[in-house]
């Protein structure tokens, strides 16, 4: 490459990343790691020729649209793109790129820690110790639920949902039944001895853990609600590291205070980062602050991968993660 493109990166990425950009590009950093507003985002479609969000800025039709644009590539840091209007980009011929397979484990050893961290009241005991309530082991003292040998029912049966289901069959001999309409593939169910069901109500009818790997589309936003929480076991738990507004959250509040479900592990939120008043209050319900790819050698991988799509998109090749 002989011209340097101009790249806007909208938040503070690893440094190892940062670096490489700098070095690549006439690249433009968030120094104050703040959210850009959307007049900014307008500006920076303008300005640069490749826009690098992340999944938390939402990138509108409006920004996408604006006239006198000169962004040619959205380089988004994050596997999901449903914060991209992407009819938009198709429009107005705007390459859209994201960062699979590279989180797939850190995302899944999340859900994990929230199954488990649910299940044995792992928060409730933390805090527990750290404001001096422990007065010693006992019986029947906070007991929890068993997850070993439990049913695990995934909604989705992508990578990450994989990943967990390997970890728990393997891990901790857990039953794996699943429900997702495009995945056919016998290999992968013969390896969990996993068993695909055919609706969404069979696997949250049977399921000890329902754990939500799908992505968040027309079709799943709000998919967990208080008609379909009401088909889950009374002693299930729901886990959700997918996207937050899968779950309808208003509904969850009312499920658990209702003792509908026993409890719920969450990782994301149906308006990040505003989480529920109410969730927070609940006992029975393990929060995670987005953290499913926050590891440091993940989210090094997912800027690399970004960096790696926009330098092939300049050098007049094809993106290895193109989405649009």
């Amino acid at each position: 490459m002989t011209e340097k493109f101009k790249i806007l990166v909208t938040r503070k990425w690893p440094k190892k990343v940062e670096e490489k950009l700098l070095t690549t590009f006439d690249t433009t950093l968030n120094v104050e790691d703040r959210p850009l507003s959307e007049a900014e985002l307008v500006e920076g479609m303008k300005s640069y020729d490749a826009l690098l969000p992340t999944v938390t800025d939402p990138i509108t039709d409006k920004i996408i649209s604006t006239s006198n644009k000169k962004v040619k590539i959205i380089g988004n840091f994050g596997v999901g793109f449903n914060n991209i209007d992407i009819d938009s980009a198709k429009r107005n011929s705007i390459v859209v790129t994201n960062t699979p397979e590279v989180l797939t484990d850190c995302t899944a050893d999340i859900a994990m820690l929230l199954m488990l961290g649910v299940a044995r009241r792992g928060s409730e005991g933390e805090f527990h110790v750290r404001k001096k309530e422990w007065t010693g082991w006992r019986p029947t003292h906070m007991m929890g639920t068993k997850v070993t040998g439990k049913t695990l029912g995934l909604i989705g049966m992508g990578r990450i949902a994989q990943a967990m289901a390997h970890k728990s069959h393997f891990g901790f001999n857990m039953k794996i039944i699943f429900f997702d309409p495009y995945f056919d593939n016998d290999e992968v169910v013969k390896k969990f001895q996993a068993t695909k069901l055919n609706s969404i109500d069979e696997v949250l009818s049977q399921a000890d853990f329902v754990s939500l790997h799908c992505p968040s589309t027309k079709e799943t936003k709000g998919l967990i609600n208080k008609e379909t929480i009401s088909k889950m076991k009374k002693s299930a738990y729901l886990i959700n590291t997918a996207r937050g507004d899968i779950v309808n959250e208003n509904d969850l509040v009312e499920a658990l205070k209702e003792e509908m479900i026993m409890g719920a592990g969450l990782d994301v939120y149906e308006k990040e980062p505003s989480v529920h008043k109410n969730l927070v209050q609940l006992k029975n319900v393990f929060l995670l602050p987005h953290l499913g790819s926050a590891t440091i050698e993940t989210r090094e991988a997912m800027g690399m991968r970004v960096f790696e799509n926009i330098q092939a998109f300049f050098n007049n090749k094809e993106p290895i993660d193109r989405v649009v």
